[in-house]
């Protein structure tokens, strides 16, 4: 249960709890409101028995008065036949058939309010009447409010998230420098034996080997080194770097794993930054090796059109379950026993930020394999 009481959580609860006190409150003033209209009406309502009934001046003058007074509460009289004798405070200005839009209106306050009946004794009128201007106002505030408050909640929210994905930013930058920084004094004392082996004429072949696992040390280190800052891309040929990555991986994978570029022109430029794309190409085949228990194959397709390059990881490992596909990109996700979940992450992050291209799973199948697919713009 503690898993969903989060902060979020307790706001939630807090604004629902405004909304519904703001209702409760809002819904006794309006009753409130609508008994005192019901009262003028009723005075109305007498005030016109007595402009009927009484010769008096002063009683006329004070009905009179009470009738006037009434600018707010539309109304409409009817005569005990049913006729429309006279209303009050209904807009009739603008329409085009007033009579219409008075008619609508009675049938609309016959849903609302029973009428007051004025038995005059000769005759009687009966009063239909509809809601002020302010009590309608009234009874829709809590719902504006409600409004203004998710509103509300919803840029906080989005300004809470902003901060704390920019925060975490800061932290993985700030471990990644760190990393490359401790990196560097083991991998410049690697170096440093690797001369010594040369000198003292050791296995040249398994040096040549050492001094590439170097090399791509160094490499990674230097990746680490840059996360966070805006890479410099360059037109490169991206077949030749391809080329050197199946190559590398491929000395370093299982037996019975192939892995094989497929193109049909020799030569594809494009502007990439080679040492964070070489780590996403990597990330993406390490995937794979993971996924096929040793053996299948795993093909790499460029397709050369107009305004992009598409480059299809192809293999024939486990597959990803169809309710698993939106998350492989989410920071901390990961169906193997090891690792922390970041590399599609990242990789996703160097595609789409640095190079403004986009990565996702073009298609996947449980038991048959699963294809990614790179999109970088000319």
């Amino acid at each position: 249960m503690r898993q969903y009481l989060n902060w979020k959580t307790y706001l939630a609860v807090i604004a629902l709890l405004i909304v519904s006190a703001s209702l409760y409150y809002t819904s006794q003033l309006a009753q409130k409101l609508a008994g005192e209209e019901k009262k003028k009406v009723e005075e109305l309502a007498g005030a016109l028995k007595t402009l009927i009934r009484s010769n008096n001046i002063q009683e006329t003058a004070f009905a009179s008065n009470i009738i006037a007074q009434n600018t707010t509460i539309p109304l409409i009289i009817l005569d005990d036949k049913g006729k429309i004798t006279d209303s009050k405070n209904i807009d009739t200005l603008s329409a085009i058939n007033p009579h219409k839009v008075v008619e609508e209106k009675l049938e609309e306050f016959r849903k609302t309010h029973k009428p007051i009946i004025a038995d005059y004794g000769t005759g009687t009128d009966y009063i239909y009447y509809g809601e002020s201007y302010l009590l309608t106002q009234l009874r829709y505030f809590p719902y504006v409010q409600l409004a203004i408050i998710i509103l509300f909640l919803g840029v906080v929210l989005l300004a809470l998230s902003a901060a704390n994905r920019n925060l975490q930013n800061q932290v993985w930058v700030g471990l990644s420098k760190e990393t490359a920084h401790q990196l560097g004094t083991p991998l410049s004392s690697i170096e440093a034996w690797l001369e010594l082996l040369r000198e003292n004429d050791a296995n040249n072949d398994a040096v040549t080997e050492m001094q590439k696992d170097l090399d791509r040390l160094k490499l990674v280190a230097d990746r680490f080194g840059k996360v966070g800052s805006a890479p410099q891309l360059e037109e490169q040929n991206l077949l030749t770097r391809l080329e050197d990555i199946v190559a590398y991986m491929q000395r370093r994978s299982p037996a019975k794993v192939n892995i094989t570029l497929h193109s049909p022109l020799k030569e594809v430029p494009v502007n990439i930054s080679g040492p964070l794309f070489d780590w996403v190409m990597e990330n993406l085949i390490r995937n794979a090796l993971d996924a096929m228990d040793g053996k299948g194959k795993i093909d790499i397709t460029v397709t050369n059109t107009p305004q992009q390059v598409w480059v299809d990881v192809q293999d024939t490992g486990k597959g990803i379950p169809g309710h698993q596909v939106k998350k492989v990109f989410t920071p901390g996700f990961t169906t193997k026993k090891r690792g922390w979940g970041l590399g599609l992450s990242l990789s996703r992050r160097i595609i789409e930020k640095y190079h403004h291209g986009s990565i996702y799973v073009k298609q996947s199948e449980v038991g048959k394999g699963t294809t990614f697919r790179i999109i970088l713009r000319r």
